[in-house]
């Protein structure tokens, strides 16, 4: 008979290869979003990628040249199929990729999603030609890649979604009404319409009525003409064909007026998009996902909301 150590010693090896095949299939990739030249661009060597972590342990990134995805890939025993895409917040003028970004994609990768961060370009005239669609060039690729990639991460095509915080939130907006309009190549017509919709605390309007000023100055610029506003005023933009989606804000928003998601879900109702919204009566701006002011936790409802629409299953897997 085999001695314990003995047979400790035969399972070593096929334990350490298991271990480093869950690790590899766990581990965060980081791909870049495009393999040849990055469209729109133009090159200004005053700008560059600056990363930093504040008392708080907010992390906050600026000039960002290479965009890329960041995968959160589930194990493939546990994945559900779907796949969501999270654009970090911060008024175009850096994105919260932490607390907006790779900590949500953990909890949705611990679902059974697989979850991808866009470290997307902000709008500046000094690497962009035309900076106001150089963000919304960055999501639909990303759309584009990952359905790319469907079969190999486990996902199924019909299902990816866009999430959005703040700033984020009218990026993702922006990839669910204007899906039709190709700002990047797209020779296979692989479809840029996003699924669904997660919008939390969203920029939706450019109107001087409803719109965060900082977030559209830097996308815009200081002087943005009607058809500029009209065009990227996302609840302008809906239509019949605009996905479903998940709203959420703090009726107190302090930094992003309420009216935006209000806004947004009247358009989608009139349009009969199916919505779903969540309005706290506390709360402050940028909570990512917890809102300090109650106890309730809204991720339990998007949770709810994603298992309704057959987006997850109603028991883990």
């Amino acid at each position: 008979m085999m001695s314990f150590r003995e047979a400790m010693q035969k399972s070593i090896p096929a334990l350490v290869v298991f271990m480093s095949m869950t690790f590899s299939i766990r581990a965060q990739q980081v791909i870049p979003l495009y393999d040849g030249p990055i469209p729109n661009a133009k090159s200004d060597t005053a700008v560059h990628e600056v990363s930093a972590t504040d008392a708080h342990g907010i992390v906050r990134i600026s000039g960002v040249t290479r965009p890329t995805l960041t995968a959160y890939l589930p194990d493939p025993a546990r994945a559900t199929g779907t796949a969501i895409i999270i654009c970090p917040g911060g008024g175009y003028s850096i994105l919260a990729i932490k607390h907006e970004g790779y900590d949500v994609a953990q909890t949705l990768q611990q679902w059974g999603i697989a979850a991808f961060v866009l470290k997307y370009r902000l709008p500046d005239d000094r690497i962009m030609i035309n900076k106001s669609i150089g963000p919304l060039q960055d999501a639909q690729r990303a759309i584009q890649l990952v359905s790319e990639h469907a079969a190999a991460w486990h996902i199924n095509p019909h299902q990816i979604g866009i999430m959005g915080f703040s700033a984020g939130g009218h990026l993702a907006a922006m990839a669910g009404t204007r899906f039709e309009e190709n700002f990047i190549d797209n020779p296979s017509h692989i479809s840029l319409r996003p699924d669904f919709m997660i919008l939390c605390y969203p920029v939706i309007s450019m109107t001087d009525s409803l719109t965060h000023m900082g977030s559209r100055t830097h996308l815009l610029g200081e002087h943005p003409t009607p058809e500029q506003i009209h065009a990227f005023s996302a609840e302008m933009q809906v239509t019949s064909q605009t996905p479903p989606a998940f709203i959420m804000q703090s009726s107190a928003d302090p930094g992003v007026k309420v009216g935006n998601s209000v806004a947004m879900y009247l358009a989608l109702h009139q349009h009969g998009v199916p919505v779903e919204m969540h309005l706290y009566e506390k709360g402050p701006h940028g909570f990512g996902m917890h809102n300090p002011a109650t106890p309730d936790q809204w991720m339990d409802r998007l949770r709810n909301w994603l298992i309704s629409n057959n987006w997850l299953p109603t028991t883990p897997r």
